[in-house]
């Protein structure tokens, strides 16, 4: 089955973030420098145990980009030290000019390096980071900030816990959201979603119900459903910039749902709906749009991204909405809907937006699935470790 990735187009937030924190651990700014150094290691990365050349390319990093390593990874026998050694000493003055982006991706790569975890260098880059930046949580909705130890401090999560840092994985959020949801998937998520929504605890680890759906949400678009199940889940948080979607039907969901926030929305859904494979589908697919057009209006009241987002999000909280949104996606399969998918995209019948295809096996490259999102045997840090098939890539 293809796979597909959908971008948004929006603008990004640029607030400043000199220290950010990635997981679960806050990372110290990176002008912290280190007065006393030895001599520069003559070891070449090619020649090093593989959890040690991978710290050498770090430090090699840090020295290229004119910036000094976190200080507790500058004891002498660091292979990110040596490698930052090397690297001032082949590079100099001439160095490359680091963007925030660029330190918030040197600090991600040292979190994953002294945990063991797997880091995708390959499309995971600065340029990746400051795409999936956004001003505001998914789940919590509060406007992120970059002070240390606050709950709406920003974060980097990877929303599938059994996966590295790798593209289509990971989501900027709250700390206060990132350590809430920890380990939960979409179904201990769900659950906790509805042992809170029952009472008579009505918040666990600083989210309340509502709060909680999202993160089941966000967590069922990274894991393989039945087209049924998929079908089913309400789109209570819509996909985050670059996430990749497992479930051809939520792809969809959040395409025709994205389109009601641009003008001529209803002439693009009217030309998806004569894509549609029957005349049972393109009679219950306008019985679903005349339930969610009325959220038009308050949409076009609405300026600001964020707030265009929630307004989107939260007609899904309407029963009907579900149940006529689920009536509709019964009539398709799992390959109709991806199919369909790609048609609208080649029509440019999408905006908003952008549709990418991948292939199967590139789909979760780097994800490193097969060993729980940790690096190989003999690349992991022993000392540093931490006990802390997708279709579309959503927006």
């Amino acid at each position: 089955m293809a796979q597909i990735a959908i971008t948004a187009t929006a603008a990004h937030d640029t607030a400043q973030c000199k220290r950010t924190l990635l997981g679960q651990m806050a990372f110290e700014d990176l002008d912290q420098g280190f007065n006393t150094l030895d001599k520069p290691s003559q070891e070449t990365p090619s020649s090093l145990p593989a959890n040690q050349s991978l710290g050498f390319a770090l430090g090699w990093d840090y020295a290229h980009h004119g910036l000094t390593p976190p200080a507790l990874h500058l004891f002498a026998a660091s292979p990110l030290r040596q490698g930052y050694q090397a690297g001032c000493a082949t590079f100099g003055h001439r160095t490359l000019r680091a963007h925030r982006h660029t330190q918030l991706w040197l600090a991600l790569r040292t979190h994953a390096w002294t945990r063991g975890r797997s880091f995708e260098d390959v499309q995971l880059t600065p340029n990746y980071l400051q795409q999936i930046e956004v001003s505001h949580c998914p789940i919590t909705r509060q406007r992120l900030d970059d002070f240390p130890g606050s709950s709406k401090q920003r974060s980097i999560d990877r929303v599938r816990n059994d996966a590295g840092y790798a593209a289509g994985n990971l989501v900027m959020m709250s700390r206060a959201a990132n350590l809430a949801k920890a380990e939960h998937g979409w179904a201990q998520a769900l659950e906790v979603a509805r042992s809170v929504e029952a009472g008579p605890i009505q918040r666990i680890a600083s989210l309340g119900p509502a709060e909680w759906q999202r993160v089941a949400v966000l967590c069922s678009f990274v894991t393989e459903l039945s087209h049924e199940e998929a079908a089913a889940v309400p789109l209570l948080v819509l996909p985050p910039n670059r996430l990749r979607l497992f479930n051809p039907i939520q792809a969809l969901q959040a395409l025709v749902t994205r389109q009601l926030a641009t003008p001529g929305w209803s002439a693009r859904l009217a030309r998806l709906e004569a894509l549609l494979p029957s005349e049972a589908a393109k009679a219950d697919f306008n019985r679903f749009l005349m339930a969610l057009a009325p959220r038009v209006l308050a949409v076009q009241d609405l300026s600001q991204e964020p707030q265009i987002r929630w307004a989107l999000e939260d007609a899904w909280q309407q029963p009907l909405l579900q149940k006529r949104w689920l009536r509709f996606a019964l009539h398709l399969s799992a390959e109709q809907t991806e199919a369909l998918v790609q048609r609208a995209a080649a029509k440019r019948l999408i905006s908003c937006m952008h549709v990418h295809q991948h292939t199967q096996p590139s789909a979760t490259e780097g994800w490193a699935l097969e060993r729980k999102g940790f690096c190989a045997p003999g690349v992991q840090m022993s000392a540093g470790e931490s006990k802390t098939n997708p279709l579309f890539t959503g927006s």
